[in-house]
Order: structure tokens, then sequence, then C-alpha cells
């Protein structure tokens, strides 16, 4: 009788050690998709929830689970509000009990919600906002981006431009996105000379005060003369600038970074024009571009857009994560994971640099070329702009 009896206690204990561990495996791994469903930058939103989607069941081969634990993804719509962002993500860590949090569209919303990240020790991986200070000044040891920051957008289109005897005009929006990306332009200039700064409301749609403005700073000026675009969603200047003939008139270039493809239909009046981008479905050549582009033809009847990869990549980061960590998804497990972490993404290896968790990757310097074959201008590769010949600067404190 008594032996009986400490047979069913030992049986007892061992199934109450061996629970936690099945629970712990059987358990979702809970994600917070935090990004723009609606408002000015919807367009982007929708096609980073697309590529996060289509990454997450690519990089875990069709599963959506990790070490036996499945992932579940939880999205919420932050409305392109920086306030609203905040909140959605502290109820996502407190209320819905996620994991961690990728998003959101915004810098602004972004820069809301870094703080958030910090309080509640948990991982937020920025995908696609751009603002330097995501990942400078503002930045803490929680927060990890895949998308591109915008040195790398100024780095990489300085390159198509940075030379001697030329005059430079910026038109940007008038938040964090526009004004961070103009001085992280100004600061990758070596020969080339800004002479005027323009930057206008999210909303603008009546270009004609701003570009007379840049036209007047520019039109006297020697040498080559050229106004650089940083602008994300909205009504994009680019047909206002095109009506104003510049060229013709003024010897004044154009030049910008990539879009998504209905914004690039613009850049068809501007044939030639010059640039850098993140992303275009057919400049990269890997495998798992090939996956992206098959499957979202697949899916859709069309290629992916720029915002697509982006989301894809941030998929991959988190599975790549995840798998070295064993599911664990506690965030100093992640972040030992993460710093110093390479991965394969849409357009070839990123890695997260350790002292800011910001990926290094390849931007693509690009010249349009009109085709009647597609409704954009499409941007033909002049050279791929490795990670290591950027000089990307560390802006953070830590």
């Amino acid at each position: 009788m008594q032996r009986r009896h400490w047979v069913a206690l030992t049986a007892l204990a061992a199934s109450m050690l061996a629970t936690p561990l099945a629970w712990s495996q059987g358990k979702e791994i809970r994600i917070a998709h935090i990004y723009s469903r609606t408002g000015p930058l919807e367009a982007y939103g929708k096609q980073t929830q697309t590529g996060l989607m289509m990454g997450l069941d690519y990089a875990t081969g069709g599963t959506m689970t990790v070490n036996g634990r499945k992932i579940v993804v939880i999205e919420k719509d932050d409305q392109g509000k920086p306030d609203l962002g905040k909140s959605l993500l502290a109820t996502a860590y407190s209320d819905d009990k996620v994991d961690l949090a990728i998003g959101p569209t915004s810098s602004g919303v972004a820069l809301a919600m870094l703080p958030v990240a910090e309080e509640y020790r948990k991982i937020l991986l920025v995908e696609p906002a751009v603002a330097d200070s995501i990942t400078g000044d503002k930045w803490n040891k929680y927060v990890f981006r895949t998308g591109r920051n915008s040195s790398q957008d100024a780095i990489s289109n300085a390159v198509a431009m940075d030379k001697a005897n030329t005059s430079v005009a910026t038109l940007a929006q008038d938040y964090a996105f526009g004004r961070d990306g103009v001085k992280a332009f100004k600061d990758a200039l070596h020969q080339a000379k800004i002479v005027h700064e323009e930057y206008l409301p999210q909303t603008t749609t009546d270009f004609t005060a701003g570009i007379q403005r840049v036209v007047d700073a520019l039109k006297d000026k020697p040498g080559r003369k050229v106004i650089e675009v940083i602008w994300a969603g909205g009504t994009p200047p680019f047909n206002a600038l095109a009506a104003q003939n510049l060229k013709q008139r003024f010897g004044i270039e154009v030049f910008t970074g990539g879009n998504i493809l209905p914004a690039m239909a613009s850049y068809k009046q501007f044939p030639g024009m010059e640039g850098a981008t993140y992303y275009y479905f057919g400049i990269p050549k890997n495998p798992v571009n090939e996956a992206l582009v098959a499957s979202h033809y697949k899916q859709f009847k069309s290629p992916p857009d720029f915002f697509t990869a982006g989301g894809f990549s941030a998929a991959m980061a988190i599975v790549t994560a995840l798998k070295k960590t064993g599911g664990d998804t506690g965030a100093d497990k992640l972040i030992a994971a993460m710093e110093g972490m390479s991965f394969e993404t849409p357009k070839g290896k990123m890695t997260f640099r350790k002292e800011d968790h910001q990926a290094m990757q390849s931007m693509y310097h690009f010249k349009v070329k009109v085709d009647p074959a597609f409704a954009w201008g499409v941007p033909e590769l002049v050279h791929e702009i490795k990670p290591e010949e950027m000089q990307v600067p560390v802006r953070n404190k830590r």
C-alpha cells in the first residue's frame, strides 16, 4: 500500500515537472503588428502586412510554428496617429500578452512607441518607419529595425548626385521622416552644396508656392542644379514638378528615392532620373526574392511592392531569432540572439548592427527607364550599394 502511494506521488511529481516545459513549448507566440491600416500611409501599411504574413509562412515552411509553438499575429490600426500607436502598443503588451511587436508605418508613431517597449521590456521590431532618431537618440535596447533608416536612404541617394559644382534644393515633408531625411542627406554630401530646404505639410496638395521657392533658389546657380525630393504617402509632388518643365526651362533636374509602384507612375515623366531605392522586385537576384515574387504573383497576379519586401524581411528576422532561441520569447534571450545576427531577406543578407540594432543592408542606385509595358517608371539598376560601401553613422548614446 505504501509502495503504491509512493509510486503515485512520484508520478504526480514527474508530471508537474514536465507540464511547464510542455506548456511552454505548446504556448502560442503572440506578435502584435501595429501599422497604418488606414490613414495617410495606408498603402504602405497594407503592403507591410501582406509581406509579413507571406514571410512568416515562408520562414516556417508553411507551418506558422517555431519549435512547436504556433505564431499568432494580432493586427492593430494606429491610423498614423502617434498617441493611438502608443496606446495600442501598451495594450498589446499588457492586455493581449504579446511576446513582441512589429511596426509601425509612420516615423512619428514609432517615436511615440519606443518608450513603451522599454517600459514593458519587450521587443519592438520597427518596420518600415525610417527616421534616424528611432535607432538614434530616441533608441533603447528593446528596439530593432529591419527597415532602412534615413541615413541609408540619404547616403545611397547622395552617391547618385554628390559631384562638384552641383547645387541642391531639398523638397520634403515637415515631420520626422522629412526632416531626418534631409539632415542625413546633408551629412552624406561632400561635394554638392545644399542651397535651400523646403518643408511642406504632409497633407499638401498644392505645391505651387513651395516649388516656386525651390526654383528661385536654384535657377540662377551655375553648374548642375538638382531638386532632391524626400516624400512619403499623401500626394507626391512629382506631377506638379513635371508640369513646371523645369529641366527645359531652367536646367533643373529632379532626383528622388524609390517608392511604391503606383507612386512611380509619375516617374515616367522623368526619363533618366536617378536616385537610390530600398527595393524594386526586379533588382535583387536571390532565392528569397524569387519566392516572394512567385508567391505574390500567385496570390495577387501582380509583383510585390516596396513595403511588401519590408514586411517579408521583418518576418525572416523574427523567425531566424526565434529559431536561435529555441522558441524562447524572453526579451533578454531575443536581444542576445539578434545583436549581430544575419538573416536572409528579399534584398539578400541583412545584419543587425550591435550598437543600435539597425539592419545593415544593400541599397540600389537606379536610373529611370520608360517602358510602355509597365505603368510606372522602371528603376534600372546602376549599382548595388552594399552595406560596407555606406558609412552609416551610429547616432544613439549607448
